[in-house]
């Protein structure tokens, strides 16, 4: 497959793309109009945060699959056309967080010792010692908005400065800020009157955009310092500026801004303030990071597999890693199920029995609905857009958990009624290898690997019957792959299901249901 890289990133990462096996086009620096042309024939997408992946550009990309980020934040990106159209937009988020941390702490003790005015007075023949002293950090709170990956790590290296660390962050229990070691705050609020340092490490989105603004900064303690290496626009400059002229704020650290590049900003005027041009993720090891790990999960995404970093699909905040190993088991189960039950219905359930039922497992309903979908439609399903094709199709779609004992450590099931009549079907990973097994059919306990060709076929439990089934497929010329028997829980009943290498033709499919003792027989094409 194509994909097309419009910004730099690391020769392991071009390398890992090609060694995958697609066509690597890297076009730097591409104009509006250049980009729609180029993006025409695109599977996938590779930008930092220069190039502005609008809605022009997705409907301009009738095949494209998937828009890589490398890096954190994605407001170049037009997620609800790409959610709208399938397409799956990933990131690095873990790329450059180090980075950035060290970057929040570079700029908090260049601010509280006065670094960028030493400079400047040092190279103008001055020596200003007594002018220029500064604060420590030991024993200062510092008030943290937004306790995510860059956060945690200010925090932790806060700690080791011997700061008291007050954060705020809603998603944040109390057991994590335990861990941490951190006091967490009930509102933004409490941070900022309570802080002696503030760091802001928020994503800019409406509610966040001018969140430091006058009210919030006269709210704060008097000679309170200001770090923020997150959003430009979450800080008001012009306010921040005006507290700097008046001594409210007695210090600030700025390495992002509203609109970028930025070469004009009232801060840039005053001493107090020391700026950046946007450097933090600007160091070798994060953009190395963050070339290897978006073409990771670009790779992933165009084999059809989950990613890991999926800025649009509804996963929750993280899939622990067992829930990530059972997504194959999940997909299989939903084509298995649209085929047996020879479409989809109007509802379906998930249930997730076992260890799993422990972990947020929103993950396996979207694998579960790619496979019904790419079943009984035409269109390509992904993780994104499944949702919306099961809304529009009126599918309702139910998701239980259950401490039921099962058999095995984990056991998903599949049920939902199709033409009036109720179907069920539960898979596991089974065997030394953990391999995908569909091990339940309605009311038959059957072990049965998923494959391209399948018959299942229900019977008079009696002698003759299996290898009647047998003897038609073989006179017919096509091979038994594999064949597990199940029996009913309480009818004197069984089951056949059968690993084809090819799919019967109609005259064999009949003859196989008249045969005598054949109660139900469906041929599979997966």
């Amino acid at each position: 497959m194509k994909v097309l890289v419009t910004e730099k990133i690391a020769d392991a990462g071009l390398q890992l793309l090609s060694d995958a096996g697609h066509e690597v086009s890297v076009e730097l620096e591409l104009s509006p109009d250049e980009l729609l042309g180029h993006v025409a024939d695109a599977d996938a997408l590779i930008v930092r945060s220069a190039t502005q992946v609008t809605r022009d550009v997705i409907s301009a990309a009738p095949v494209l699959k998937v828009v890589g980020r490398a890096g954190i934040g994605v407001d170049n990106i037009d997620l609800g056309a790409a959610t709208a159209a399938g397409i799956l937009v990933v990131n690095a988020p873990t790329s450059n967080v180090v980075s950035a941390a060290e970057h929040t702490m570079a700029l908090l003790l260049a601010q509280a010792r006065n670094l960028g005015q030493a400079d400047a007075t040092l190279r103008e023949g001055k020596w200003e010692r007594k002018r220029l002293e500064g604060v420590e950090l030991y024993g200062k709170t510092l008030g943290i908005l937004g306790l995510g990956r860059v956060g945690s790590l200010v925090a932790e290296r806060a700690l080791a400065f011997g700061m008291h660390v007050l954060a705020y962050d809603p998603f944040v229990s109390e057991e994590r800020a335990r861990v941490l070691g951190v006091e967490l705050a009930g509102s933004v609020d409490e941070v900022l009157s309570r802080a002696d340092m503030i760091t802001v490490h928020l994503p800019r989105t409406p509610e966040t955009e001018g969140l430091i603004d006058a009210d919030a900064i006269a709210r704060m303690k008097p000679g309170v310092r200001l770090v923020n290496v997150a959003r430009g626009g979450i800080v008001d400059e012009a306010a921040l500026a005006e507290a700097l002229r008046t001594g409210r704020v007695g210090g600030a650290g700025i390495d992002v801004f509203d609109v970028e590049p930025c070469t004009d900003s009232p801060l840039f005027s005053e001493p107090a303030a020391v700026v950046s041009p946007h450097l933090g993720a600007s160091t070798v090891e994060a953009q190395d990071r963050a070339g290897i790990t978006i073409a990771e999960q670009v790779v992933a995404a165009l084999a059809g597999e989950f990613v890991e970093y999926a800025v649009n699909v509804d996963i929750g905040r993280d899939v622990s890693e067992e829930v990530s190993r059972h997504l194959p088991v999940a997909e299989a189960l939903g084509r298995f199920f649209a085929a047996y039950a020879g479409g989809v219905g109007d509802s379906v359930e998930l249930e997730v029995a076992g260890a799993l039922a422990e972990h947020d497992t929103r993950a396996l309903v979207l694998a579960v609905l790619k496979g019904l979908f790419n079943r009984v439609t035409e269109e390509p399903v992904t993780f994104v857009n499944a949702p919306q094709v099961a809304e529009s199709r009126g599918l309702e779609v139910r998701e239980v958990t259950s401490s039921r004992s099962v058999d095995r450590v984990n056991l998903l099931t599949v049920r939902g009624k199709v033409h009036g009549r109720d179907y069920s079907v539960q898979g596991a990973y089974s065997g030394a290898h953990r391999q995908v097994r569909i091990v339940g059919v309605d009311e038959f306990q059957i072990e049965l690997p998923p494959s391209q060709y399948m018959a299942v076929i229900s019977n008079d439990d009696r002698p003759g019957v299996i290898g009647a089934v047998g003897t038609i497929l073989g006179e017919s010329g096509i091979n038994i792959a594999n064949m597990a028997v199940g029996r009913h829980e309480a009818e004197p009943y069984a089951m056949m299901g059968v690993n084809l290498d090819r799919y019967p033709p109609d005259d064999v499919q009949d003859t196989i249901r008249k045969s005598p003792g054949i109660l139900d027989a469906r041929f599979l094409e997966l």
